[in-house]
């Protein structure tokens, strides 16, 4: 987030319906809350407000005691994708991630015009490497670090597509597949090294 919500702010979020994330406050509270990542407006009327990800897990934190996620330019919630990446493990981390997959849940729930929870929404098909990620994490992979093996996602050059290394596929295309995504393992010319094709799931 560019800067944490303000006191006001705070109590619309700790306000939120715990089932569904609907949010109350004046116009000028909930604009605000959009614009930091933490609420989206939605698109069907009576247009709504309800919490991302982000803002669930800012409503589920402990005060003054849980560390802040990373997150990415959005403000959004950002999973492990594997590398270099230096995020936090440990109760706090496992927390944030099952929060944010219950508020991806959510959002799916509120966007995706059938309501359906079981395929991608709209913000995952923007955010394909992330989306992919934090279905891995959420479901108990290692991702990849330094020497630690691991799932690795990376952007692909095909539209709605994602690559995912690691050293157990077979077990990636499972959780993904549960999450709603569709996968083929393909070889790499160059390293002949196997990988998956990892996209978002339409029907």
């Amino acid at each position: 987030m560019a800067r944490p919500p303000t006191a006001a702010q705070r109590r619309v979020i700790e306000g939120a319906d715990p089932g569904t994330g609907r949010l109350r406050g004046t116009d000028a509270q909930l604009a605000a809350l959009v614009r930091l990542g933490l609420a989206f407006r939605h698109p069907r009327p009576p247009h709504d407000h309800f919490l991302t990800p982000a803002g669930h897990r800012l409503r589920e934190a402990e005060p003054e005691s849980a560390p802040a996620p990373a997150s990415d330019s959005a403000g959004v919630f950002a999973a492990r994708v594997g590398g270099a990446e230096e995020i936090p493990a440990g109760p706090s981390r496992a927390r944030e991630v099952r929060d944010a997959w219950q508020g991806l849940l959510e959002l799916r729930r509120m966007t995706n015009p059938d309501s359906a929870t079981d395929r991608p929404c709209g913000w995952e098909r923007t955010h394909l490497v992330r989306a992919a990620a934090l279905a891995l994490e959420a479901a108990g992979h290692r991702p990849e670090h330094t020497d630690t093996p691991g799932y690795r996602v990376r952007a692909t050059p095909q539209p709605e597509a994602v690559a995912v290394h690691g050293p157990a596929l077979a077990e990636y295309a499972t959780t993904l597949e549960a999450a709603g995504w569709q996968c083929g393992e393909y070889t790499e010319a160059r390293t002949r090294a196997r990988h998956l094709l990892a996209s978002p799931r339409r029907v």
